[in-house]
């Protein structure tokens, strides 16, 4: 037995690190889900093109990427809170920094700090805080209940940044959420979890365990399926309400904006952000309770498929005020759904000891996608002046993604090769 096996688990699902993971990631993910939001108001009053900005969402969608492995084992080595703090501190002072930035390259060398900031708060070092506290009867709907507290965020955040706007300038409503992300610390009091478990003489160390997931296939699986799922998100998530606000600008509100409250169709980009974080909900909820019972790599396979098949869809009809709708709702249904799965799938196969690393590491090839999706959507809307070729990218990597997770082997690494095994 390892020492991971004799952590103390709690018997109850809702547990006060889960509340707490819930609270940080809620805020983080609110304030990261409005970014789009501040596209339109900050190249208009700078006179940038749609790539300066976009780049600089690329930027902190990369290093976001590229901080989450580094989060992960600072919390591993030294300690979970010290993580979040770090992270905290990250976020806080790229949003502040940021609000004073003036050229494009400003702003994109601040977006690093925000990047390494939501790295620190989101999803690789909460999700192993609140896989190592729960049972393993309970760890699959515990993973989904906190990713479901990031789609809460994308509920609250794009809104609220939204109506913030119509009575201050985007450099205050930066520096609120500094404040924000900073008062979400406070949570960290109820956030007490036993620290993941010293490595004794006959455990792997971490190099051991890094070399042998990149030499095994399920690996790689998992790490070039996940791509697709960045691309998708980030891209949407910065360019959904400049998108909508333009093609939909020559309509009148009708009875889909007059049932949402929403008197026009700059408001609407807002709000079908957070129509998504609504029924991301139950979807990721939904996403954790059928992890626990049936094949995850099956489950990961359909929801790809799908998000293809709904994009592929959107962009071939007219964009109306129902279509936006009717995408916000069948796409938020599978939004974060792959995360509680993703997660789950490598906690699963690879164990629980350096689940924040491996995560992280897979987790790089997510935000690598969401660093081309929302690049290539500035850079190929300023070439041609719509999304359609992004649009289309996106529907063959999420193709690919279905296809490539069929191969995934779920076994545990100790019962596909015995002489891997932690002893």
């Amino acid at each position: 037995m390892t020492t991971a096996d004799t952590t103390t688990k709690s018997a109850s699902l809702f547990t006060p690190v889960l509340i707490a993971g819930c609270i940080i990631i809620l805020v983080s993910f609110a304030i990261r889900a409005s970014f789009g939001v501040f596209q339109i108001p900050i190249a208009t009053e700078f006179s940038w093109l749609r790539a300066d900005f976009s780049f600089a969402i690329a930027i902190q969608n990369l290093f976001w990427g590229i901080g989450q492995p580094i989060f992960g084992a600072l919390a591993e080595k030294y300690s979970d809170r010290k993580a979040i703090i770090t992270g905290a501190l990250f976020y806080a002072a790229g949003l502040i920094f940021s609000s004073f930035a003036i050229t494009p390259g400003q702003h994109q060398f601040l977006e690093i700090l925000v990047g390494f900031g939501i790295a620190g708060t989101g999803f690789g070092v909460i999700l192993a805080v609140v896989g190592r506290a729960a049972s393993d009867k309970h760890r699959s709907m515990a993973l989904g209940i906190a990713t479901a507290a990031g789609s809460a965020g994308q509920i609250v955040g794009p809104p609220l940044a939204q109506a913030m706007l119509q009575s201050m300038q985007w450099q205050s409503v930066f520096m609120m959420f500094a404040g924000f992300i900073l008062l979400s610390l406070f949570a960290l009091t109820f956030m007490r979890v036993p620290p993941p478990p010293k490595v004794e003489k006959n455990d792997e160390s971490l190099g051991t365990v890094l070399k042998k997931a990149f030499k095994d296939p399920t690996f790689a699986f998992i790490f070039l399926g996940f791509f697709s799922c960045g691309y998708q998100l980030a891209f949407i998530t910065a360019h959904f309400p400049a998108f909508i606000a333009e093609m939909c600008s020559a309509i009148s509100p009708d009875s889909i904006m007059q049932t949402l409250g929403v008197s026009s169709t700059t408001t609407l980009g807002a709000v079908s952000i957070a129509i998504i974080g609504v029924f991301n909900i139950g979807g990721t909820l939904l996403a954790g309770w059928l992890g626990s019972r049936y094949s995850r790599k099956y489950l990961l396979a359909s929801i790809y498929m799908l998000r293809t098949i709904i994009a592929a869809l959107f962009i071939l009809n007219p964009i109306t005020p129902a279509s936006v709708v009717f995408f916000s709702v069948t796409m938020g249904a599978l939004w974060l759904a792959t995360v509680p799965l993703t997660s789950g799938l490598i906690a699963h196969i690879y164990g629980l000891r350096y689940m924040g690393t491996l995560y992280g590491l897979v987790f790089f090839s997510h935000q690598l996608g969401g660093f081309l999706g929302v690049w290539l959507g500035g850079s190929l809307y300023d070439l041609f002046g719509n999304y359609n070729i992004v649009w289309w990218i996106g529907v063959g990597v999420g193709g690919f993604s279905a296809i490539i997770h069929l191969p995934i082997d779920e076994r545990p690494w100790a019962k596909r090769q015995p002489q891997l095994a932690t002893t």
